[in-house]
C-alpha cells in the first residue's frame, strides 16, 4: 500500500487567470482567506511534502513555508509545465496534483487515487466527476502519477504539445469517478467565486 509519505502534492498556481482579469487566482480571497490556503488545508493530511507551482508573487507563496517552483518555460504553458517542474523537484515516488482554485477538493482524493493506481499496471490516475444528469467529466488536473514519468512528459512537451489528455493517452492511465461534482468546482470568473461562496455559507 502506498503511504501518504510516499506522495508529494503539487498545487498548481502558475496560470494567467485571464478570465479573472489576470489576478493571481491562488491569492484571491474565498471566505476571507486566499484560495491557496484552502488547497493546503485540504491536502496537507493526505500527503507528505507539499510543493507550490507559481510564476508570480513568489514571496507571498513562499510565506506558507513550502517550496515554490516556477515553470521552466516563460509562456504560461499550462498545467503540464507545472507537472514537469513538479516531477523534477519531487523527492517521493508519487506526485498528486491539484489546482489552487478548487477550495472544496476532496479530503479523500489521495486515498481513492491510490486504490485505483494499485489496482492495475497504471502510470497515472486522474479524477472524473459524475454530474446530476449522469454525464462523466474528466478533471485531468487532479491526478496521481508516478514521478518517474518526468522523461515521458518532457519528451511529449518537446514536440510542442500542451494538451493534458493527449499525454494521458500515451500512458497506462485510469480514472476515479467522484459523485460530488461540487468538490471539484473551480473559480474562473468573479461570478463563479461569488456563487461558490454563497453555496458554501
Amino acid at each position: 500500500m502506498i503511504s501518504k509519505d510516499q506522495i508529494s502534492a503539487l498545487i498548481l498556481a502558475g496560470g494567467r487567470a485571464q478570465r479573472m482579469g489576470g489576478i493571481d487566482k491562488g491569492l484571491i480571497p474565498f471566505h476571507g482567506k486566499p484560495l491557496i490556503e484552502s488547497a493546503i488545508a485540504r491536502l496537507k493530511n493526505q500527503v507528505g511534502p507539499i510543493l507550490i507551482n507559481a510564476n508570480r508573487n513568489i514571496t507571498k507563496y513562499a510565506s506558507y513555508g513550502y517550496p515554490v517552483l516556477m515553470d521552466e518555460t516563460v509562456d504560461f504553458s499550462g498545467p503540464l509545465a507545472g507537472f514537469s517542474i513538479g516531477m523534477k523537484n519531487c523527492k517521493t515516488p508519487f506526485l498528486l496534483t491539484s489546482p489552487c482554485d478548487s477550495p472544496l477538493l476532496p479530503t479523500d482524493l489521495a486515498a481513492k487515487m491510490v486504490v485505483e493506481l494499485e489496482s492495475g499496471p497504471f502510470d497515472l490516475v486522474y479524477a472524473s466527476t459524475k454530474e446530476d444528469n449522469g454525464k462523466i467529466w474528466a478533471q485531468p488536473v487532479f491526478c496521481l502519477m508516478r514521478s518517474s514519468l518526468e522523461d515521458s512528459l518532457n519528451t511529449f512537451l518537446a514536440t510542442g504539445e500542451l494538451k493534458i489528455d493527449r499525454w494521458f493517452q500515451a500512458l497506462q492511465s485510469s480514472t476515479v469517478i467522484f459523485d460530488d461534482a461540487q468538490a471539484f468546482a473551480n473559480v474562473n470568473t468573479p461570478e463563479e467565486l461569488q456563487a461558490l461562496e454563497e453555496a458554501t455559507q
